[in-house]
């Protein structure tokens, strides 16, 4: 299928068809395990900015929480696969996110994970680039892939240090971006530059991997020096100004990951937030976890990139608003 004309709704649903068969024909043909994992855990995200939803099970639980926290991503099942030793996989399905909601969010989404051992972050990315390369020639697309680095886009576009600014010094760079600045911290003025002054003016047929973040924003990637400074291996790839993917060069350390997740749960307090507890069976498998990279990808962003659409809407069967 090399054309695809957008004439409906309907078409939308068949193109998602086929680009799920696509996505299991890439990693088929590289000998890439697709599994399933729980949907339900007793262990939530603690990511700050990311709410989980939960609900309450009234069966049998032998002992265990009847509290139950929806996955935002497969990441640390897929994980613990990977320190019992499963090797290469992926995983295909939906997460769930609360609070997201509107024309480029939708609470339920498809989200595509995949990992690779032995692979870091920069040799993932090209892997994931051949993936939106494979999806966008369906439809008669294409796009060229440009790598940068998170330091040197802000200096040539901004003409800051990203890695070494001041508060005062992103303030303002982000003159002219409408919003209340009360509380914001470092890396809050680092998304809204991204968000607000660096995205818009991303080229709409260039895949853009900005690779090694700010230490700060490492999430579950490994740091390393960059210089004067520590940087995470970690990267996040545009097509345009839609985000598509994030991917890391995983960390291994489970006391650092536990500092990292407490660090989540101390700002989550901080702003009174719901506190979900730490996926315990993850940090105890984290020291079995192989050097590996992993990414996942939003399936629904992908689909409006190969539909050029700015709404979510128009590539589910039904959305939040209609479900």
């Amino acid at each position: 299928m090399s054309q695809f004309q957008f004439t409906g709704h309907f078409d939308a649903l068949r193109l998602r068809a086929w680009l799920n068969r696509m996505v299991r024909e890439f990693f088929h043909a590289r000998n890439v395990l697709e599994v399933e994992t729980p949907m339900m855990s007793i262990a939530g995200n603690t990511d700050a900015n990311m709410a989980s939803f939960s609900l309450e099970f009234s069966g049998r639980t032998d002992g265990q929480p009847r509290t139950r926290w929806l996955r935002t991503s497969p990441e640390f099942p897929l994980k613990r696969l990977l320190a019992a030793g499963v090797g290469d996989c992926y995983e295909l399905g939906r997460v769930f996110r609360d609070g997201e909601a509107g024309g480029r969010h939708n609470p339920e989404f498809t989200m595509l994970e995949w990992y690779r051992v032995g692979w870091d972050h920069m040799r993932l990315i090209d892997e994931t680039a051949a993936l939106v390369q494979a999806a966008l020639s369906m439809v008669g697309h294409s796009a060229t892939l440009q790598k940068v680095s998170f330091r040197e886009l802000y200096l040539r576009e901004l003409g800051i240090d990203p890695l070494r600014a001041s508060l005062e010094e992103l303030r303002n760079a982000g003159d002219g971006i409408s919003i209340d600045a009360h509380g914001l911290t470092r890396d809050d003025w680092l998304d809204l530059l991204m968000t607000h002054k660096l995205q818009p003016d991303f080229a709409q047929d260039e895949m853009l991997a900005v690779y090694d973040w700010p230490a700060s924003q490492g999430a579950l990637a490994r740091l390393r020096d960059a210089g004067d400074v520590q940087a995470a291996e970690r990267f996040e790839l545009y097509l345009g100004g839609l985000e598509l993917a994030n991917g890391y060069h995983e960390l291994n350390d489970a006391a650092e990951q536990r500092a990292r997740f407490e660090r989540d749960l101390e700002i989550r307090k901080s702003r009174g937030d719901v506190l979900p507890p730490l996926d315990e069976r993850l940090l105890a498998a984290l020291p079995r976890l192989p050097d590996c990279a992993g990414v996942a990808v939003g399936v629904d962003r992908l689909l409006m990139a190969m539909l050029r659409t700015h709404r979510i809407a128009d590539v589910l069967a039904f959305d939040f608003l209609h479900a």
